[in-house]
């Protein structure tokens, strides 16, 4: 878990980290705990998923002087500035995301909506951030054309079926480093592709005696030159992985109204996924 790429601000990031969205309340604590102990130091969160208390709980009993993770190692990620601090039990995080490119309508319910059951969108939000997530090109050359304040980091999801080339070259072209969530896929609904099911995945799983999941996760790390894992695919098996991309999205929150799924935010102006990337 040692690899790490420096942010322009020189602080190191780890390129490897645990996200904890779908995590088991019951289970999260003890899994954040022992991810310590096998040497994740980078703890993917978010106030909207509502477990940062529980997160806190492990970051007090594990990390400081003496105890399984140094303070200097640790690295998080989380919007909600000050009630993600007080949940967390820090006094400050590593790396702050602008969650999405636009902001809901200002109050305590997270997710405010319409009578007829949309979403209600606010303001566009503040530039002045440290990290973004869900932006596509044309708004991160936005955020970087008015803000003082240069992003470091681009969360996206990525995955075999969704390999982002192009949003990546644009984010090297700026600057940023980009952070792949959900990198299995996660697939939800019964009319969705299996990532983890693929035939050429499963045939690389039995050729070197590894899981589907292993198999994914290898050809992210190396894709992006990361020694994790002691096999390497030949350049035909990574033509074949990456033959798989289809540009499909799985994470585009949905709403039920008047009992049809649609895109949640489909309607707002600023609704990143209309563009190619």
């Amino acid at each position: 878990m040692a690899a790490s790429c420096v942010l322009y601000t020189g602080q190191k990031m780890p390129l490897i980290g645990l996200g904890i969205w779908k995590s088991e309340p019951s289970q999260l604590k003890a899994t954040v705990k022992y991810t310590f102990s096998v040497g994740y130091c980078h703890i993917d969160c978010a106030a909207i998923y509502g477990s940062e208390p529980e997160i806190g709980e492990a970051l007090k009993e594990d990390v400081g002087p003496g105890k399984a993770v140094p303070w200097e190692e640790l690295f998080d990620v989380e919007p909600a500035l000050q009630k993600t601090l007080a949940d967390l039990q820090l006094e400050y995080l590593d790396l702050y995301l602008m969650h999405w490119p636009y902001a809901f309508e200002q109050g305590d319910n997270p997710f405010p909506k319409n009578a007829d059951g949309t979403i209600c969108t606010g303001a566009k939000g503040p530039v002045q951030v440290l990290g973004l997530s869900n932006f596509n090109s044309w708004q991160i050359d936005n955020v970087l054309s008015v803000t003082s304040v240069h992003p470091a980091v681009l969360q996206v999801e990525c995955y075999s079926y969704l390999t982002q080339n192009e949003l990546i070259a644009n984010c090297q072209a700026c600057g940023l480093e980009v952070t792949a969530y959900s990198p299995l896929g996660s697939s939800d609904y019964s009319d969705e592709p299996v990532l983890l099911e693929e035939a050429v995945v499963l045939a690389l799983a039995k050729k070197y005696g590894q899981s589907p999941a292993q198999i994914l996760l290898k050809w992210q790390v190396q894709w992006k030159n990361i020694k994790v894992f002691d096999f390497t695919f030949s350049l035909e098996e990574m033509k074949q992985l990456n033959a798989l991309n289809k540009n499909w999205q799985y994470i585009v929150p949905m709403l039920m109204v008047d009992g049809k799924r649609f895109p949640r935010d489909a309607g707002h102006p600023l609704y990143p996924f209309n563009d190619p990337y």
